[in-house]
């Protein structure tokens, strides 16, 4: 029962830092390290999907290097992208599975196995949460159901915070808009009668 309790406990980890912050980059970063944390494995990266290029950028990683991480553009199109949708998906050995983009990078990282989780809002994927360990996995239902409530968490955050900068924007907007000096300046030249 240690492994569950410790997925509850991150859950709350990341539920919290969740309501305490409208950071995003915040948010990304207690995800990764939430979810290496309590699984226990190599790594974790937050991607999201640049809609012009298609590409998946990094939102956070914890526990990759750096030389890892700038290995190249992560294509969402070639990048285990049926996980976009189908859902998780869970790959046993990284040095021989044709949906892995950079196969060498992953072995000289020191990866076996990468686990992938679509980050979906409102039927939109927005990104992906991928999990890599040193050693190979066979990653259990409670593993894939648990890094895909985090990534949803992840994302409905995301989202939140997005609505609040617009929202945060629109009330700045309004206030300007009610300012006497501005309605002053606003207002139409009386006509001459």
């Amino acid at each position: 029962m240690k492994q569950p309790s410790r997925n509850y406990e991150t859950m709350i980890k990341v539920a919290q830092a969740i309501s305490a912050t409208r950071d995003p980059e915040e948010i990304c970063l207690v995800t990764v390290e939430s979810i290496k944390t309590a699984l226990d494995v190599k790594g974790c990266t937050l991607f999201l999907i640049n809609r012009k290029t298609s590409e998946l950028e990094i939102a956070a990683s914890f526990g990759l290097s750096h030389e890892y991480l700038k290995k190249g553009p992560v294509s969402a199109l070639r990048s285990i992208a049926e996980s976009f949708k189908e859902g998780p998906i869970a790959i046993y050995d990284v040095s021989d599975d044709p949906r892995i983009q950079y196969p060498d990078a992953a072995v000289r990282e020191g990866i076996a196995s990468i686990m992938t989780a679509p980050i979906i809002i409102h039927d939109n994927v927005i990104g992906a949460l991928r999990v890599y360990t040193a050693e190979p996995w066979e990653f259990g239902m409670d593993d894939v159901s648990f890094v895909q409530a985090v990534a949803q968490m992840a994302g409905m955050a995301i989202d939140l915070c997005r609505i609040s900068r617009g929202l945060k924007n629109s009330i700045e907007i309004l206030k300007t808009m009610r300012d006497p000096k501005w309605m002053k300046a606003a207002a139409p030249a009386p006509s001459p009668a």
